[in-house]
């Protein structure tokens, strides 16, 4: 057993003994997992082993080794916090919360941007970079301890790599991991043609290795003899890759030249093309396969000269030359090559991301800031939820349940009454998270609330949704305009008994394309009376019934029951509802009728036998207030309840209760019931607070 302990530890060796003794706590702990069955999943200590090679710092080891799946086997479970602080637990939190992450189904590849949005929410879900790291390491041990697997679960993980995990280890520059995931995933998904690859490739071998040496040895004597000094070695080619080539050229392995590869590493820009010189006057090369990227850099930054020579032998050998500071940007630094290989966008958020990850592998003693700067810039402005189907839908952050509507279809977005998040009924201004399942509550009307659009009152948060709610009303604008022009014509035509007239001509002379456009503008009053009745060449019409103002009924209450007069009614507290807002009746049997708004939660989940107990109800037009509660979140709680209270008192609004609290970094919530009129004036007052100093965010409460 203490051989084995010494075995264990000398795998990670090379920490100082503050490091060590924290590995050894964390062996001490693993080495407790019983083994009562056999396991076919990657355990922590192999995981901890493989990112050894990329000189992980003593947390990334200590985290690997406890997120162990059968941790959770030993009674009692270690507090982890509490024995190695807050990032490893933290960290391991992460790994687990990756490791059980189902959402990823063969199927998604066939829809437009799935895998991609999964990538994106699985980077962005991560506190610490050194998470995604370590989860990788899993996929590697995974694919290695595969064979135990079944047919379908090997087909399932090896598919899964390719589409997700592989991607992420190429767009966050792990070429090691990249290669190695998928190489091992092809050959489970297409072991013939990975097998008769590798045949080829191991039949040439000898023969390829003497070639580039014996051209490396060459061109280093050339270049000796220039004074031009270069680190020269061979770029090895894998086997997906190479299929991957095969497919997009369609060529037979035979057929690929740059199976054969060198790279030249030189000092400064001047050798790079002193170099190039050398291989250009020493071999024959093949003008339409040069490319200067040093003078033409890729869209991402990428750097380097590539030219393909042709040996005596006959063979092509690809040679890239660049400088150390190419060469590192290249491998280590923000390129990647994920940018032009994946077809995606450059992005400066990434970019930093990727140079904190290349920092935090390459130097043990890091700044402790560089993990925060993964999760700070890395997809920070999007939020990624699913549907109930298992869809991934990308969002704005700070999106809400009707933004995720109006994502899913403009129809589901105009006729939302309600959203379940994670099966619980929640406020249509609830902020989702990434991770979360939305399902969106519908009512057979299609109808917006114009309170949606009011940027105050939270609703929605992307543009798009918002412009689909201003279209909506737009066109309702429109068609009401429609009809009182035409009502308005109709009257005058048949006044005049002008039978047949065509509203063409009226329509050319104000030059209105079409009719529909002159009826709006009649009924918008673009076209007055004055200029109809000039047209018609008659005495200014009469304003049409539609023109006149009309009287509002009086009602004796705040709210106007259908078909019922003089009935007692009451304002739910469940959901405060305040003038403007879309309300519905409940006949309560001991309190008359309760009017709540149709989007709470009582009414959504209304038992059906009790829905015909709902009713019709509109405002009137008395005028009353409303206790309605509002949240305060601040920086400082120092004057806050001071400078709010002053802008309630100068816009005449009454406090009915308040409640501060403060926390010991001096930050704040403020709890208030006010008195209000109608959604107006409330919109009008949390812009005002909003604008007040130290104020985070101002909303109401549900």
């Amino acid at each position: 057993m203490q051989n084995n302990k010494a075995a264990n530890l000398h795998v990670f060796s090379g920490f100082s003994d503050r490091d060590t003794r924290q590995i050894e706590q964390a062996l001490r702990i693993v080495e407790h997992i019983p083994e009562s069955v056999p396991y076919h999943r990657p355990k922590g200590f192999d995981v901890a082993a493989i990112l050894m090679d990329f000189k992980v710092d003593v947390e990334t080891v200590v985290a690997a080794l406890l997120s162990d799946p059968r941790l959770s086997e030993l009674k009692p479970k270690p507090d982890i916090a509490k024995q190695f602080g807050e990032t490893v637990s933290a960290l391991v939190k992460d790994i687990n919360w990756l490791n059980k992450l189902a959402v990823y189904t063969p199927e998604m590849t066939q829809q437009p941007n799935q895998t991609e949005i999964l990538r994106r929410m699985l980077l962005s879900m991560t506190h610490d970079v050194r998470a995604v790291l370590i989860k990788l390491a899993y996929r590697i041990k995974r694919l290695r301890i595969l064979p135990r697997e079944s047919y379908e679960v090997r087909r399932f993980i090896a598919q899964e790599t390719l589409d997700i995990y592989a991607p992420i280890a190429n767009r966050l520059g792990i070429h090691q991991f990249k290669w190695e995931l998928e190489d091992m995933a092809f050959r489970y998904l297409e072991p013939q043609i990975y097998l008769k690859i590798a045949k080829s490739l191991a039949a040439k071998r000898e023969q390829r290795e003497a070639c580039i040496e014996n051209f490396i040895q060459l061109l280093q004597e050339r270049l000796s003899n220039e004074g031009i000094s270069a680190v020269i070695y061979g770029r090895p080619k894998h086997i997906y890759s190479i299929w991957k080539k095969m497919q997009r050229k369609q060529l037979d392995i035979d057929e690929l030249y740059d199976l054969l590869a060198v790279r030249v590493i030189v000092d400064n820009l001047a050798a790079c093309y002193a170099a190039l010189g050398v291989v250009h006057s020493s071999w024959q090369y093949i003008p339409k396969e040069f490319d200067d990227y040093i003078a033409n850099p890729k869209e991402n930054g990428y750097q380097s000269l590539h030219t393909v020579i042709i040996d005596p032998g006959g063979n092509r050998i690809e040679v890239q030359i660049r400088t150390d500071k190419m060469h590192e940007f290249a491998e280590l630094g923000v390129a990647a090559h994920w940018s032009y290989k994946e077809g995606s966008k450059h992005n400066a958020a990434l970019d930093k991301s990727i140079t904190s990850l290349r920092k935090l592998l390459e130097e043990k003693d890091n700044d402790t800031n560089l993990a925060e700067d993964f999760q700070s810039e890395l997809f920070s402005d999007r939020v990624y939820v699913l549907t109930p189907a298992g869809k991934l839908i990308d969002l704005v952050k700070g999106s809400t349940p009707l933004d995720f509507a109006y994502a899913i279809h403009t129809e589901i977005g105009h006729s939302c009454r309600g959203a379940k998040v994670n099966g619980r009924i929640c406020p249509l201004t609830y902020a989702l998270k990434s991770g979360e399942q939305v399902e969106i509550l519908t009512a057979k009307e299609i109808k917006p609330n114009r309170n949606w659009i009011d940027p105050n009152l939270g609703y929605l948060k992307s543009a798009h949704a918002i412009s689909k709610v201003k279209s909506w009303f737009k066109h309702q604008q429109r068609d009401e305009n429609i009809a009182i022009g035409k009502n308005i014509l109709d009257k005058e035509i048949q006044r005049l008994g002008l039978k047949g007239f065509s509203f063409k001509e009226l329509a050319q002379h104000f030059k209105q394309p079409d009719s529909d456009t002159l009826l709006e503008a009649v009924g918008r009053n673009d076209i007055n009376s004055k200029q109809l009745a000039a047209f018609f060449k008659i005495p200014e019409l009469e304003p049409p019934p539609l023109f006149t103002a009309q009287k509002k009924p009086e009602t004796r209450s705040a709210v106007t029951v259908e078909g019922i007069d003089n009935v007692l009614t009451t304002f739910a507290n469940c959901c405060a509802p305040v003038l403007g807002d879309d309300i519905i009746g409940y006949v309560s049997h001991h309190r008359g009728i309760m009017v709540h708004r149709r989007d709470c939660s009582n009414i959504i989940n209304l038992s059906p036998e009790k829905h015909n107990q709902l009713l019709p109800v509109y405002w009137g037009a008395l005028q009353t207030s409303h206790s309605v509660p509002i949240v305060i979140r601040a920086f400082n709680a120092r004057h806050l309840l001071n400078n709010v209270t002053q802008v309630l008192t100068q816009s005449n609004i009454h406090i009915s209760n308040a409640a501060l609290e403060t926390n010991p970094d001096f930050s704040a919530v403020l709890n208030l019931t006010i008195q209000i009129e109608n959604t107006r004036q409330l919109s009008l007052v949390l812009g005002k607070i909003s604008q007040l100093p130290n104020i985070v965010e101002v909303k109401r409460k549900i």
